[in-house]
């Protein structure tokens, strides 16, 4: 009797994506879009004590070239010399094992770190004044190919189908929390109000606060969100603010501009799968951006189509809700600062 092995789990030397992944030394980026050290970091990451021989290794560096190309699985399964249908079975699998990461490797920060990351805040910003901010939080909208339902619903205010993804980051780009799933003509504030660290109160902690563009309303309650003044600002001390907060508030773009330009092939073009599983794909990409950062995996950042788009301008809250007094006191803060010394040392101002 024959006994049958699956075709991908036996290495391929006529494959040479494999052979420069197993030769231990080629530079894996121009294939995978990470570093070497970043892909067998995932890889040690969901590695288990079933795993036998090189299997996990294979179906991973299927999975992330995949996301690598963004091309269709026919020619995925060309490339690694293994049938179309198993290419799927890979897919999907591994975005669920990453997908079990999330809660691991998208976290909010210990109690006793928030002091660096408020330090890191102050540095970007370069002004002390900002050293209680924890975060810059956005959103974003990731083209997808035209849904077979619910259609006026994904097509947002640029008329384009997407998904909305909600994300923060910290003062390194590290993501510290993700939202992604509401359809593209859903507002920021509103895929806010219904995000689990919104409702929940999960972050910031009292004393600190979350940085945002105009498209998100200035708070104190639930959770605190300082947001800049809406323009024209007349008033000279809420303009410096506004620059100032700028410098601060940009990180998450930035972030966003790493995680497009690696992933360049999902998000500069339509994502070429179900409109149901393009947040799984979208969130995996969040968590490998988050291993590439512990790696210091860097890449240059490309500008996409749709970047810098704040979403429009909400109303301000009042009464217990709003941000307003702390905005003030900050600004108030910043304005003696300005005064007495100018902390950045490149002449920003």
């Amino acid at each position: 009797m024959t006994t049958r092995t699956n075709r991908y789990l036996q290495l391929n030397e006529r494959v040479p994506v494999l052979d420069r992944l197993f030769d231990g030394t080629s530079d894996l980026k121009a294939d995978f879009r990470v570093s070497r050290q970043s892909l067998f970091s995932l890889i040690q990451i969901l590695r288990r004590p079933s795993d036998q021989g090189w299997r996990l290794e294979i179906q991973v560096s299927v999975f992330v070239y995949w996301l690598a190309s963004a091309t269709s699985y026919r020619l995925v399964a060309n490339t690694f010399h293994i049938p179309r249908a198993t290419v799927h079975r890979i897919v999907h699998r591994i975005a669920k094992a990453i997908l079990g990461l999330l809660d691991v490797i998208v976290t909010f920060p210990r109690p006793e770190d928030l002091p660096v990351i408020g330090q890191g805040f102050a540095a970007l910003t370069g002004s002390p004044v900002f050293q209680n901010a924890v975060g810059s939080i956005d959103g974003c909208q990731v083209r997808i190919k035209t849904p077979s339902e619910d259609v006026v619903c994904y097509l947002n205010r640029k008329l384009f189908h997407s998904i909305n993804l909600q994300a923060m980051c910290d003062h390194k780009m590290r993501f510290l929390d993700i939202f992604v799933g509401y359809p593209g003509s859903v507002h920021d504030s509103r895929v806010l109000k219904n995000s689990p660290f919104f409702t929940q109160q999960k972050y910031p902690p009292q004393g600190y606060y979350i940085l945002a563009d105009g498209g998100y309303p200035c708070l104190s309650q639930p959770v605190t969100i300082i947001t800049p003044y809406r323009e024209p600002v007349n008033d000279p001390a809420k303009r410096r603010f506004n620059r100032v907060f700028s410098r601060g508030r940009c990180i998450i773009e930035r972030a966003f501009g790493v995680m497009k330009s690696r992933w360049r092939s999902i998000f500069f073009k339509a994502l070429e799968v179900h409109h149901t599983f393009a947040p799984k794909v979208i969130a995996c990409c969040c968590v490998l951006h988050n291993i590439c950062i512990d790696n210091r995996d860097t890449v240059e950042i490309e500008e996409t189509p749709d970047s810098n788009d704040d979403g429009g301008t909400v109303d301000e809250p009042e009464g217990h809700w709003s941000g307003e007094n702390l905005r003030g006191r900050l600004v108030a803060e910043l304005s003696g600062h300005h005064n007495e010394h100018n902390y950045c040392a490149c002449k920003c101002e």
